[in-house]
């Protein structure tokens, strides 16, 4: 099972997927005609990540 989530940083969303298999977040920024992907362990890094 996989839980969605989105967060937003200087104008820009990011996609944020939770899977349990794989015990791992992974991040894409939405909207943007380029591929933009992160993956970490935790939310904080995700949001470092992002932050970028």
């Amino acid at each position: 099972m996989s839980m969605k989530n989105a967060m937003t940083y200087k104008g820009y969303t990011a996609v944020i997927a939770s899977s349990a298999e794989d015990e791992c977040l992974v991040g894409h920024l939405a909207g943007i005609n380029d591929i933009v992907g992160f993956h970490d362990e935790s939310l904080e890094e995700v949001r470092k990540a992002c932050e970028v």
